[in-house]
């Protein structure tokens, strides 16, 4: 039987070894983009005192939200491989007449990675720690490898090294990522008056205590079902007929997040009627 085409000299193996070369990439790159938009999104909202599961974000919500935490530092790391390669010929002679050297200092910087990574009972509370030392680890490992590129040395050897700065780069992003996600958050609570206000009416008193917040008891009417007025909210996020609301007093401008302050969850059904004001 003749062999089954996809086109004029294709064959179907050739069209599936080619898709599989595609899409294995791009699922790889979707699970890191995922990866890194829910460590950002996570800290961002634990700010506010929510888990980022609790608001339930789509895969895609989280692959959207990634490219801010991670716009830096891939140009960063884009910047240095270009360097990098720039400067090769004319690194290479010089380290291959002081290899030791070379060799020495990128071990060095390795066994510093090592020594925080051992020691993170000791000096883990230290608020570098997290990017200090797969910064450490990825530039010793980086240099070490080279090196050993340049002296022939033993092939495993230098790919378990490359494995090695690439841990420690995924580890120094992820610290970026979420640190990213707490600046972002602490940008958002310096100026709640920017987000969206919310009037909340409900048909049962919520008992909020926030100063923030005022509460007016609606003039009773006939086919009036709602008895309550919440103003002085902001929309934080909203995800489906949830919204997440914090306070913030309309008599204030900026209006900072109080320490301490509570995030409300509101479902948007026929108990609550609501009302969307601009900023």
């Amino acid at each position: 039987m003749a062999q089954e085409r996809a086109g004029p000299g294709v064959s179907w193996d050739r069209v599936y070894s080619v898709a599989g070369n595609i899409v294995a990439p791009a699922t790889a790159l979707s699970t890191l983009l995922f990866y890194f938009g829910y460590v950002s999104t996570r800290a961002q909202y634990l700010y506010f005192g929510l888990d980022v599961d609790s608001i339930g974000l789509s895969t895609q919500g989280f692959v959207m939200r990634s490219p801010g935490p991670l716009l830096v530092p891939l140009l960063v790391l884009v910047l240095l491989v270009a360097a990098a390669l720039a400067v090769h010929r004319w690194l290479a002679p010089r380290l291959t007449r002081h290899a030791a050297v070379a060799l020495g200092v990128g071990l060095g910087l390795l066994a510093a990675g090592l020594v925080l990574l051992l020691g993170y009972a000791v000096v883990g509370g230290w608020t570098y720690y997290p990017l200090v030392t797969p910064s450490l680890m990825a530039l010793g490992g980086s240099l070490t490898a080279y090196t050993l590129g340049l002296r022939a040395a033993s092939v495993r050897l230098r790919a378990a090294l490359w494995i090695t700065v690439a841990a420690a780069v995924f580890w120094a992003n992820a610290t970026l990522a979420q640190w990213s996600g707490t600046g972002l958050a602490q940008e958002q609570a310096g100026h709640l008056e920017d987000l969206p206000r919310v009037v909340v009416d409900t048909r049962e008193r919520l008992y909020l205590r926030s100063p923030d917040v005022t509460e007016t008891a609606l003039p009773f009417e006939e086919g009036q079902t709602f008895r309550y007025r919440y103003r002085g909210l902001r929309l934080l996020v909203q995800n489906g007929d949830r919204m997440f609301l914090v306070p913030c007093t309309e008599k204030l401008s900026p209006c900072p997040h109080r320490s301490g302050s509570a995030t409300l969850v509101v479902r948007w059904n026929d108990a609550t009627r609501v009302q969307f004001l601009a900023p």
